[in-house]
């Protein structure tokens, strides 16, 4: 998806002069109430949803749907959508893509105004590229690729509650139950509650970046993502080391060229992260 968004701004002026014209020739859409605005709807197959508001924005029909209506949305507040339009003429204003509440999809919205009326009107984005012949779809390929995505995302956010509950329980094992508070009781939960966030997070990320699609606008997206996740990395590597060398300095002073070794790798990861952040700011 973060591909159609990038088509969407790079042909974003011919887009919306395709949406606006198109409809500006369709005539008066208020006329074609009567029939479930049928018409448009066939003039528009990448178009999925479509309501009216009256001048302050309180919506007077239910939500049209190609195949339903919804009478339950009569009388909302559409008040926030005129924030999220940006005018374009004195009858046409246009949102940039973003998800929609009522069916889940990333659409964007054109607004017209027709006498005392406002009518908004949502294009499922990536049947509207394809429309275009600016992207090429496979609807079941993107559909399963979605579904796994999905699928990782959820299990992965699963296995950080895991992590972080087996934090817990090893602690208050260790002090409740052994009666053993030691470095060791207390530096594995701190780990284990480290790679969880990371886990999370990475799972966060997944889940937003390619099915619920929360953020389009950061280009150096790709480069905080791994920034982040290494981070946590980092940390939990760092405090694996602390408690390796405090192991050894207790039990075998022999054994701390493993520490070393140890630490030297996290140094090096250090180090390369900091390479990779300064290559990719001085490239964007």
């Amino acid at each position: 998806m973060k591909e159609f968004i990038k088509v969407y701004h790079e042909n974003i002026e011919n887009i919306e002069n395709f949406m606006m014209t198109t409809l500006r020739n369709s005539g008066s859409i208020m006329d074609q109430n009567s029939n479930d605005f049928k018409k448009i709807f066939q003039t528009f197959p990448s178009m999925e949803l479509l309501y009216i508001t009256d001048q302050e924005f309180k919506q007077s029909s239910p939500n049209v749907y190609r195949n339903k209506n919804e009478v339950s949305a009569k009388g909302r507040d559409r008040s926030y959508l005129r924030k999220k339009v940006l005018q374009k003429d004195d009858a046409f204003s246009v949102s940039c893509p973003y998800i929609s509440s009522a069916t889940g999809e990333t659409c964007v919205t054109v607004m017209k105004k027709e006498g005392d009326n406002y009518i908004f009107i949502d294009f499922k984005l990536s049947a509207l590229l394809g429309r275009l012949g600016l992207v090429e779809l496979h609807p079941t390929f993107n559909r399963w690729t979605q579904f796994f995505y999905k699928s990782v995302g959820f299990t992965l956010m699963a296995f950080a509650f895991l992590s972080v509950i087996y934090a817990i329980f090893s602690y208050l094992s260790h002090v409740f139950i052994d009666g053993n508070f030691s470095l060791d009781s207390l530096f594995k939960p701190i780990v284990a509650l480290t790679l969880g966030l990371a886990i999370f997070d990475l799972a966060k990320t997944i889940l937003e970046r390619e099915v619920f699609f929360k953020n389009y606008s950061k280009d150096d997206e790709d480069a905080n993502i791994l920034t982040k996740f290494s981070i946590a990395i980092i940390i939990a590597l760092s405090i694996e080391a602390l408690m390796v060398v405090f192991k050894i300095a207790l039990n075998d002073y022999t054994q701390m060229i493993h520490a070393l070794y140890l630490i030297l790798g996290v140094g090096t990861i250090i180090i390369s992260l900091a390479l990779y952040t300064y290559f990719s700011k001085k490239v964007s």
